[in-house]
Order: C-alpha cells, then sequence, then structure tokens
C-alpha cells in the first residue's frame, strides 16, 4: 500500500544552526592553528546576544568573539530591525580548559591507541534512491533552502527575504518503496515588513510557487517529474513571519541533529556534530558509518543500509559494529556476516577515522548548514587570521566521508565483479 514519508530542513539563519555555525567556525579556526586541539563548544544565541561555553585544550589563542561576528555576518544578520545583528550583539566567552579526567582516556603513548572521546552509539545511513545515496524527502527539502538563500542574497526576483526560513517535504512511495510523487511542500520564510498583511501572504505565496520552484525544478533536473499540479503547498502558514532568527527563538547548538543526518529515515544516536573536535566519536564515527554505509551501497552489496558502531569512553577498540540492510541485500550473506566483513574493511578505531577521513583540518564550517551527509567531496583554500595578525592558509578536502574510495575494496571483500 502506498505511503507518505515526510523531511524537514531549516536554513543558515535559523538561530540554532546559526549557533551551530559558530561552534563550528571555533573548531576551524583552533584546527588550523594547532591540529591537536581537543574542542567542545556550544553556543547559544538569543535577541541581541551570544553566549559561548565549552572545554578547550590547545595552543592556540582566538579571537572567539571577532570569528562569532564573522559568521553571524555571513549568514546576513547585518541590519539592527532584526534585532540580532553582527556587529551590535553582546558576546559572552565561558569557554575553559579541559577535563584532564577525559583527556587521560583519549591522549595515549600510542597514537593508534587513542581512545574514544565518549561512550554512546552512532548511525550511518545510505540508500539508492538518489544519486548522493541520501533519502530522497531530505535532500528535497535542503534543496528548497538553498536556492532560496540563493535568491535572498541576488535580492533581484525577490527583495523582501529575511535570514531565516525552514522547509518541508511529503512523498509519496509506491509498494516498492520508490518515490513516486511530492505530496506536500511547507516554506517558512522570513520576510520583511509589508502595510497590508493579506496582500504580503499572497505574493509570498506566488512567489514562492512561481519563481522558487521553478529555478529548483531547473537547477535539479534529476528531481523535475516529482513537481506535480497536485502539490499541497504551505506557504508561511501563520500568515505572518517578520519577527524571526534569534529574536523569535532562542538557538542552541546541536538542536538539528535530524536535519544534520538523514531526515528521519535510518537512526541517531542522540549525539550533535557541532562543536566537536573530531576525538569525539559522536561526530568522527557518524561520519566514518556514513562513509561504510556509502560504499557499501555504491559496491552493490544492498539497496540500503543501517550502520551502528559503538564505544566506550577512553577505549580504542568499538565495542559493536551492526549493520541491517533491511531485506535489500544482494550478496548470499546474512546482516551479521556482512558486518563481520565490515569490521575486516574499516578500522573504526578514532585515531584511524581521524586519518582515513582527515578529519584533523578545518573542515567543519561547511558542514554547520544544509546537512552533514550528501555533501560534495572537493578540495578548498581556506584562509584564517588570528588576533596577531597572522594569516594561515590551507587546502582542504571538505566531506571526506562522501568518497567511494572504498568501492574497490568492498567488492572484493564481498566477491562482487
Amino acid at each position: 500500500m502506498p505511503y507518505l514519508f515526510t523531511s524537514e530542513s531549516v536554513s543558515e539563519g535559523h538561530p540554532d544552526k546559526i549557533a551551530d555555525q559558530i561552534s563550528d567556525a571555533l573548531i576551524d579556526n583552533f584546527m588550523a592553528f594547532d591540529p591537536t586541539s581537543k574542542v567542545a563548544c556550544e553556543t547559544l544565541v538569543t535577541t541581541g546576544q551570544v553566549v559561548l561555553a565549552g572545554e578547550v585544550k590547545s595552543k592556540a589563542y582566538l579571537d572567539v568573539q571577532d570569528i562569532a561576528r564573522g559568521v553571524i555576518r555571513k549568514i546576513g544578520y547585518t541590519k539592527s530591525e532584526y534585532m540580532f545583528e553582527a556587529n551590535s550583539c553582546g558576546i559572552l566567552s565561558a569557554i575553559h580548559e579541559q577535563s584532564g579526567d577525559i583527556n587521560q582516556g583519549v591522549d595515549k603513548k600510542k597514537k593508534e591507541e587513542q581512545g574514544a572521546g565518549d561512550q554512546g552509539m552512532m548511525f550511518g545511513y545510505a540508500t539508492n534512491e538518489t544519486a548522493d545515496y541520501m533519502p530522497l524527502a531530505l535532500d528535497l527539502a535542503h534543496k528548497l533552502l538553498l536556492e532560496l538563500a540563493a535568491l535572498r542574497r541576488e535580492n533581484k526576483e525577490i527583495k523582501y527575504l529575511r535570514p531565516d526560513a525552514k522547509s518541508q517535504v511529503t512523498l509519496e512511495y509506491d509498494d516498492n518503496n520508490k518515490p513516486i510523487r511530492i505530496d506536500a511542500i511547507v516554506i517558512s520564510t522570513q520576510h520583511d515588513d509589508f502595510a497590508e498583511d493579506a496582500k504580503m501572504l499572497a505574493k509570498i505565496k506566488k512567489d514562492i510557487i512561481g519563481i522558487l520552484i521553478p529555478r529548483v525544478k531547473a537547477r535539479y533536473k534529476k528531481y523535475a517529474h516529482l513537481f506535480n499540479d497536485k502539490i499541497k503547498f504551505h506557504i508561511n502558514p501563520t500568515g505572518k513571519f517578520v519577527i524571526g532568527g534569534p529574536h523569535g527563538d532562542t538557538g542552541l547548538t546541536g538542536r538539528k541533529i535530524i536535519v544534520d543526518t538523514y531526515g528521519g529515515k535510518g537512526a541517531h544516536g542522540g549525539g550533535a556534530f557541532s562543536g566537536k573536535d573530531p576525538s569525539k566519536v559522536d561526530r568522527s564515527a557518524a561520519y566514518a558509518t556514513r562513509h561504510i554505509a556509502k560504499n557499501l551501497v555504491a559496491a552493490g552489496v544492498c539497496d540500503e543500509v543501517l550502520v551502528q558502531v559503538s564505544y566506550a569512553i577512553g577505549v580504542a577498540k568499538p565495542t559493536s559494529i551492526y549493520v541491517n540492510t533491511y531485506g535489500t541485500a544482494k550478496v548470499k550473506k546474512t546482516d551479521g556476516q556482512i558486518a563481520k566483513l565490515v569490521e575486516g574493511i574499516f578500522d573504526m578505531r578514532p585515531y584511524f577515522i581521524e586519518q582515513r577521513l582527515k578529519l584533523r583540518n578545518p573542515i567543519y564550517s561547511e558542514t554547520a548548514a544544509y546537512g552533514h551527509m550528501g555533501r560534495k567531496n572537493e578540495v578548498v583554500e581556506k584562509e584564517f587570521k588570528g588576533p596577531d595578525g597572522k594569516v594561515i592558509k590551507k587546502k582542504v578536502e571538505l566531506f571526506t566521508w562522501e568518497k567511494l574510495d572504498f568501492v574497490p575494496q568492498v567488492k572484493k571483500a564481498f566477491g562482487i565483479k
């Protein structure tokens, strides 16, 4: 029987995402000046105020206020009427040194014996329903907001947009679990004030359906066939969205973990990513399990897969590795046998994850909005300026966990030609 499935996304101007981006900008700056840094940084944003708190062990000294203001400015909070503005907001730092009790469990004499920075379980997921091996509903939800942000920055076709926005996409699936059409789209976008609410709402609906949707269809032609004239559109369903961003809602690091991962498909271990250096397996192992899942599907082992790994704090070797192919396996092996082979292909000790995925680099700001998974793997040059005026330029590889570099090893291990 056909069924509906829904995923949501939020824009870079959403309060929780502002917090994530500030936390990850701090991670990047610490990594740029001291790749051995241990960092766990949380951010809170509210009306005219930013609070930074967390634990750091690093040789680097940073102007955290200047970094935070740069992030806020880049997002687009540059007008006083937003009640949260890059140059005028207050910034309080309560960052202190990392606990020695935790550090002694992570740092070991032999690097390869590096322990996990915490206990817990992490999940990776992949499906062949999109070219990026991501769930389609989430992919579409992200794409809608990416295009909306582009329209805001261009400030030509739509001139009233403000940075805060959310999207939601509902898909209809057939009896074979294949997406066949978009059933509903929800877009809530912050906007400038209008003289009349009724005219405002009518114009926003017209522009979203008449400008945004055609741009998404044109740019992502592989999804164009899913759009139809029966889609139920809910555009700014409250009727007005002038008050938004941190003035409308307080934002905190790590509150959009489903948006960050798979939109409700697969599973989630509960740990957030942003603001954490890669010794925290909440982050590094979640990337590593995504890397495993994507390579398994790409190699033809299965059509869909969930990979779980778990750790004890201070212990290098995982306590378990679990695989669920949802009955889509194309090889004559049980999920338990697949998990055993996976364990032999991918070394899941924290040090080896860091090395394999090049995680001790300033690569995290790009992950903090529009999802950590399903993104483009590419090499870019980034520039960082220290408080003493020292400038560091680094070429780094982004989203290494999206590479299909282990497909040959997976095929060989599973006897796939």
